[in-house]
């Protein structure tokens, strides 16, 4: 069976950072996955409310970004609780994304007000947020990604 490259990754060595799992191709078109990696592997973990908040946050962000939006296509947490997934239509290096992560998580970091769709009309569990949880994190990602280099930009793999 083939494996995405996060499966090829050693976990033990694997640093928090921004990284392409995969580049899926479909007819023409591709797909790339990136994992936005926030915590160490086997060693930290999220906020489930705070990754909750995120996924909102962050869908919310992509989906309305000038310069992101024709290619978003999915966001959300991984399993391990130790970051996120974006997949976005096309094919992109983790260094021509950058940009574009830092802006989503400073948006995150900064946000006031309402959880968006945050309701119970609009959130199948809307009682599993934390704006605080979320911010925290964002502001801890941030501090990782903005002193990016190779070593968080691509996989050590096995």
């Amino acid at each position: 069976m083939n494996k995405s490259e996060s499966f090829t990754v050693d976990h033990l060595k694997l640093q928090k950072g921004l990284y392409v799992s995969k580049i899926m191709k479909i007819g023409e078109e591709s797909l790339t996955f990136l994992d936005l990696r926030m915590k160490l592997p086997n060693r930290e973990k999220m906020s489930v409310n705070g990754i909750h908040t995120i996924e909102h946050l962050m869908n919310a962000f992509f989906s309305n970004d000038k310069e992101m939006s024709e290619r978003f296509v999915y966001f959300g947490s991984r399993g391990s609780l130790t970051g996120m997934t974006l997949i976005l239509q096309g094919t992109y290096t983790s260094e021509e994304i950058l940009p574009h992560v830092k802006r989503a998580y400073e948006y995150v970091a900064s946000f006031r007000g309402d959880i968006i769709k945050g309701n119970k009309t609009e959130c199948g569990n809307h009682e599993l947020h934390s704006l605080t949880d979320a911010r925290q994190e964002a502001e801890d990602y941030l501090r990782i990604i903005k002193k990016a280099d190779d070593s968080i930009l691509n996989y050590a793999l096995m």
